[in-house]
């Protein structure tokens, strides 16, 4: 089985999404207790709730879902338990992704693979390159899902490391061009993290990898410029996962919060579907 139909089979169900929902949308579920509306503190698990209708109101809009992995384990047990949870209440239509940013030595990462993969069954996760082959290889080798790596990420601190030139390439350009490499030789399929906040260096990236969906964070509340984005980032299966966390799950504060959250991501879908119609 080559990397080409790896590539398209572990995509159908972001690109059957587009199609359909005539969307570009990731919901992105950072859900801090502190945040929620506090009529759900009363449920036996709030975190779960609020999850539930957030999921319930933006299903119609959203081909992807997001799981920050950081604001469920800060919980212990609780929060891995609402995420088993929440993660079994996502319709099966709609792409997981285990927002976890693991990598580490090869043996940790082919555990860290398998906690995702198998134990939680996430379609796919975010993964940090900066150890290198062994490091991400693990995560490949799983071939029916896909792995988005950090490339070109929105926040201020990228600017330290991933901007690095040795006169020829930057960082950023070296881990794609290398990593591209690492999925012919496992079969596996790779996607890539783009920052929303990067929109003239898109389509260079997009020029090194025609055929990846990119992962896209910071529109909405970081301030991304989502037709720049899309512009200059979309390819003719789509492309682009637009990645809205805090601008959609806390569009609103009281008891019609899940309301709000439908209207911001009704309002993102129908900017995307501007970008969609060949698709």
């Amino acid at each position: 089985m080559n990397s080409y139909y790896n590539l398209s089979m572990n995509n159908l169900k972001i690109i059957s999404g587009i199609r359909q929902k005539k969307s570009l949308l990731c919901v992105g579920l950072d859900t801090d207790i502190q945040k929620i509306p506090a009529h759900l503190l009363g449920y036996d698990d709030p975190i779960f709730e609020f999850n539930r209708q957030i999921i319930d109101a933006t299903a119609p809009f959203a081909v992807a879902c997001k799981i920050n992995i950081a604001f469920y384990e800060c919980m212990g047990k609780k929060g891995w338990d609402s995420l088993e949870k929440i993660l079994a209440y996502i319709p099966q239509e709609i792409f997981t992704i285990a927002d976890a940013k693991r990598g580490d030595i090869g043996n940790t990462s082919a555990m860290y693979a398998r906690t995702f993969f198998e134990t939680y069954r996430f379609d796919g996760i975010t993964v940090a390159p900066y150890m290198g082959e062994d490091s991400v290889k693990p995560f490949l080798e799983y071939t029916d899902k896909t792995v988005f790596l950090l490339a070109l990420t929105s926040n201020k601190g990228a600017a330290d490391f991933q901007w690095f030139s040795n006169g020829e390439r930057t960082l950023y350009q070296a881990v794609i061009s290398q990593s591209l490499q690492w999925e012919k030789e496992t079969g596996g399929t790779l996607g890539y993290v783009v920052g929303a906040t990067r929109p003239d260096d898109i389509a260079g990236i997009r020029t090194m990898a025609p055929d990846k969906f990119f992962l896209v964070p910071g529109v909405g509340a970081q301030g991304g410029d989502l037709h720049s984005i899309c512009q200059k980032g979309k390819n003719d299966q789509g492309g682009l996962l637009i990645n809205a966390s805090r601008s959609v799950i806390y569009a609103g504060s009281g008891e019609d919060f899940a309301l709000k959250s439908a209207e911001a991501a009704a309002a993102l879908q129908k900017d995307t579907a501007l970008y969609c119609k060949e698709i």
